[in-house]
């Protein structure tokens, strides 16, 4: 998993040098939004995020083959955590799962084998097994996160994926399936199934093959049909650590090294497992979070980051801001467009917190010497092939809400019913 973890990580940083990544979403934008308390993270500046990917390809390769392991994982770790940080217009699951990863790599001795430390050292030694089942309880939870978060109705009506699989109905081959009402269906509930199953079947030595080469085509099909970037060769390189540990030697015909028994200390067994039992249980809980808000997740945002809430929310939006000066009464509007890029633009519209982080800055970067604003913001959204309606209460002014974790109350809750809902009520 070592060596797949550092190829994909490799190919990823290639990939942000040839398609222009690192100018057009860290150098070239103006205005970064921002997580909360991570605000003073900032790009390099002059050619510091070019030479800030270049090292993250040494390291990665240094990952890949065992070399300098501790301090190559260590500063990956650190290095693609601080560019996760850097915009929250950004977030991609895979991308929190790569820093996820990246940690857990970092303090598990995963260089003991297949690597040139090993080698230098005239020795293959044997890693705890709870290595090998922290890693695959990480993966697990994504898996078991990814299917419960489909368990809801849109998702079990087809949506957003029959909007998404009508786009590709002029496929050679998948056309004559994916423009059809069932093949929607069909396709929704196969990822659910696949999701919340995938762990225990992953983890059962009679069902493992078979779940893996099911896993492998449904990312090939996802990397077909979405563009989802990495992720899918992402989670086919790490998924093989469900499997038995040696089956590397055994594909290579590599005789297995005697390894001694690792006798560990009673008092550093408990300390082990009181840290991996920690980072399992804040694991389970933080994408549990969105229940604690009313409302649905996809509407109002509350908790989604962070939660494995994968590709099942279609969401269209458009934001107007409007500056207002309360000592002389005059208004003037504010096209996000004017300032943020088109992809901060798209993404900041629908997320009511990235709404209110942005009307702050207008109030800041916007206001005269001496001049206080108000501003507010219409915003309207669809969701999942919905008609329009505003996301946001237009008459309360942003500049008077703080972010934080709290229930926003100015969210306005979604009541617009879902195309193919009011079809079935129409039917009955």
């Amino acid at each position: 998993m070592r060596i797949a973890f550092g190829v994909v990580m490799v190919i990823e940083v290639v990939r942000f040098f040839a398609h222009g990544w690192i100018p057009k979403y860290y150098i070239a934008p103006v205005f970064h939004f921002t997580y909360q308390g991570f605000d003073w993270v900032r790009p390099w500046p002059g050619n510091g995020m070019y030479l800030h990917f270049a090292a993250l390809g040494v390291c990665a390769l240094g990952i890949m083959l065992g070399f300098a392991y501790r301090i190559s994982s260590v500063l990956l770790c650190v290095g693609f955590t601080y560019v996760f940080l850097l915009e929250k217009a950004r977030y991609l699951n895979h991308f929190y799962l790569i820093c996820l990863l990246a940690f857990l790599l970092a303090v598990l001795p995963a260089n003991r084998a297949f690597s040139l430390d090993a080698r230098s050292r005239g020795e293959c030694r044997g890693i705890p097994a709870w290595s090998v089942g922290l890693l695959r309880a990480q993966l697990g939870l994504v898996f078991l996160f990814a299917g419960t978060a489909k368990l809801n109705g849109d998702w079990l009506r087809g949506e957003p994926l029959r909007s998404w699989l009508a786009e590709h109905a002029d496929h050679p081959v998948l056309g004559v399936v994916l423009g059809t009402d069932w093949g929607a269906h069909a396709f929704s509930y196969g990822g659910l199934a696949l999701d919340l199953f995938a762990w225990p079947l992953l983890s059962w030595k009679r069902t493992r093959l078979a779940m893996f080469l099911i896993t492998c085509v449904f990312h090939v099909l996802n990397a077909v049909l979405f563009d989802i970037g990495v992720f899918p060769w992402l989670m086919i390189a790490v998924t093989t650590i469900f499997f038995e540990p040696d089956w590397p030697r055994r594909l290579l015909r590599i005789p297995a090294p005697n390894f001694e028994s690792l006798v560990v200390a009673v008092a550093r067994r408990r300390v082990v497992a009181a840290l991996v039992g920690t980072y399992l249980v804040v694991q389970t809980l933080v994408p549990l979070r969105h229940l604690l808000y009313p409302g649905s997740v996809h509407w109002t945002e509350e908790g989604h980051m962070f939660s494995w809430h994968m590709k099942l929310r279609d969401k269209n939006a458009s934001a107007l801001f409007f500056l207002t000066d309360p000592a002389t009464g005059k208004t003037r509007v504010v096209d996000p467009r004017s300032e943020l890029t088109p992809e901060q633009v798209r993404k900041m519209a629908g997320r009511p917190d990235m709404i209110l982080e942005y009307a702050h800055h207008l109030a800041r970067t916007r206001a005269a010497p001496g001049e206080t604003l108000e501003v507010r913001a219409r915003v309207t959204a669809s969701l999942n092939g919905r008609a329009p309606q505003l996301l946001i209460d237009p008459d309360v002014d942003l500049v008077t809400q703080d972010r934080g974790l709290a229930h926003d109350e100015w969210i306005l809750p979604l009541t617009t019913p879902l195309p193919s809902a009011e079809r079935d009520a129409i039917r009955r």
